[in-house]
């Protein structure tokens, strides 16, 4: 089940020209292109963000896609009634390439509250460019 998409995009970080005047981009504008129009993310960075984006709209399909086929799981669980508050990057860096395919990592905070408890996920997750895709390996 997916939830609808909102006007502003949960992730917060289109680049400035498409911000909206007084509130954060455009979902349409920024991880809409990839999760409804099929656009394919043209780094690790934006892959995190719309993943991150998946996540608060619950759309299972997107995130299984954007998974590596090694480490994807048969499916992805959601806390219900899970509110996500925010995602912080805090770091990026292309870390080279291994068998051929270029590697990224990404370092972020996610903010949610499930059942009224609020919790903070810190994660560094890595990626992996295949055939042109970014796709998420896992977390380190």
């Amino acid at each position: 089940m997916s939830l609808s998409a909102p006007d502003i995009c949960p992730c917060g970080g289109a680049p400035s020209a498409l911000k909206r005047k007084g509130g954060g981009a455009a979902y349409q504008d920024c991880c809409g292109r990839y999760l409804q129009n099929g656009l394919l993310p043209p780094d690790a960075l934006h892959l995190m963000r719309s993943r991150y984006t998946a996540f608060v709209l619950e759309n299972q399909a997107y995130l299984k896609h954007t998974w590596q086929a090694a480490h994807r799981p048969e499916s992805v669980n959601f806390d219900e009634g899970a509110k996500w508050l925010g995602l912080e990057i805090k770091d990026f860096v292309e870390t080279g390439v291994q068998n051929g395919q270029a590697t990224a990592e990404v370092e972020f905070v996610a903010r949610v509250r499930v059942a009224g408890k609020a919790h903070r996920l810190h994660e560094r997750s890595c990626f992996v460019c295949e055939e042109g895709q970014w796709r998420y390996i896992e977390a380190v």
